[in-house]
Order: C-alpha cells, then sequence, then structure tokens
C-alpha cells in the first residue's frame, strides 16, 4: 500500500521523513490553511527530492497560471486540485503538462456518476471527507460508499485516516485504491511530521513477512 503524506512546510522535517521513504508527499499551496507553504520551504530543497518520492501541490481554486508556477518552481510531480475545477480546467492543465489528481468531498449524497467527465483528464482521483474546510478536516467518510464507484480510475483515500483505522482503509478490496492520503493524524504541529506516527502507519500496512 502506497503512502502519501500531505501538509509539509518545514524543511528538515522533510528531509527527516525522507529516511522512511513514502510514495508521496504533498505541500499546500492554498494560503487559509495552517499547512500553507508560504515563503518557509525551500524550492530547491523540494526540487532534489529522491526521485523514487512523487511530489504533489495541492491548490484549491487557483488559476492555471498559477500553477503551472508552482508546479515548476518546486519541481512537482502533481497537482491536486481541491476545489470547484471543472472537467475543461482539468483538460486545460492537463494540455500545459501537468499531472492531476481530482480530489472530491464524499457524503452519503454525493453522485459518483459525475466523475465521468473528468476521467480523461485525470491521472487519479482522490476521495476525502466532506467537511468545513476543503480537505484537512480530520474526518473520516463510510468508506461503504465508496461501493458506489464503478472503480474505473485508480484513487487515493484521505480524511481521518490514522493508525486505528489504517489497516481497515488499507482492506478496501476490489477497489483500485491507489495510497493512503495522511495529514493531521500524524503531526506534532501544524505542518510538523510525527516520523514515528508516520513508521508505525507503514508497518501496519506494509507489514514485514518474518522468514521462516
Amino acid at each position: 500500500m502506497r503512502i502519501k503524506v500531505c501538509g509539509l512546510r518545514d524543511s528538515e522535517n522533510l528531509l527527516a521523513l525522507m529516511t522512511l521513504q513514502p510514495d508521496y508527499v504533498g505541500f499546500i499551496f492554498h494560503e487559509t490553511s495552517p499547512r500553507f507553504v508560504g515563503e518557509t520551504l525551500d524550492p530547491e530543497r523540494v526540487k532534489n527530492l529522491p526521485r523514487t518520492v512523487k511530489k504533489v501541490g495541492v491548490f484549491v481554486n487557483a488559476s492555471i497560471d498559477q500553477i503551472v508556477r508552482t508546479v515548476k518552481r518546486y519541481g512537482l510531480d502533481y497537482a491536486q486540485l481541491h476545489g470547484d475545477e471543472t472537467p475543461d480546467f482539468c483538460r486545460n492543465l492537463q494540455f500545459k503538462g501537468v499531472n492531476i489528481i481530482k480530489a472530491f468531498s464524499i457524503d452519503a449524497e454525493f453522485n459518483f456518476t459525475k466523475l465521468n467527465n473528468f476521467k480523461p483528464h485525470c491521472d487519479f482521483f482522490l476521495f476525502d471527507a466532506k467537511g468545513a474546510n476543503r480537505g484537512g478536516n480530520g474526518q473520516a467518510f463510510d468508506w461503504n460508499l465508496l461501493r458506489r464507484y464503478d472503480n474505473e480510475k485508480p484513487f487515493f483515500l484521505a480524511g481521518g485516516i490514522d493508525l486505528d483505522n489504517a489497516e481497515q482503509a488499507a482492506e478496501l478490496t476490489g477497489l483500485k485504491l491507489h495510497a493512503l492520503d495522511v495529514n493531521s493524524k500524524f503531526e506534532t504541529a501544524p505542518g510538523v511530521k510525527d516520523l514515528d506516527k508516520v513508521r508505525q502507519l507503514m508497518e501496519k500496512v506494509n507489514p514485514v513477512e518474518e522468514e521462516v
């Protein structure tokens, strides 16, 4: 099971996290977030992360120009869109050479057929809990709702994943679950990750079998 650690903004914490080799790291470029990157993170340090760790920028209703500039400045591999971006917006951004993860807030009323028009223009979907904020609510949704999804495009699962429910999340059998996306439940402060908890998460969802 792949792991994405999102909401990083401290350079030293980021480098320390690299010892655990997560599959993805996420940086939030939305000014109202307590994990907003701002000017605290050295773009060159992000650019020089190991190539095995994919870098994701999180945006909410940003312009295409702003996203493209940020992707280039930090050497991002993906733009994760958490706003009201339309399929046409994704298509135009894709045309600029940007790989896209489109996020959707899920509740019992969510209509999964709305995803169909996004499929040609996104590399992955991300399913998060619907809450007061655009992501980062620290809440899990009813994962049984994902049984309504046609499972055509691989997805990230986000929202309230912690050490208690991570194994349950990782065992959503039959679904194209690409990665678990963790954030607030694995922090010592907003934007500073608890490396011991991240390590425990990785051991839980990817246990190493002992040789007999």
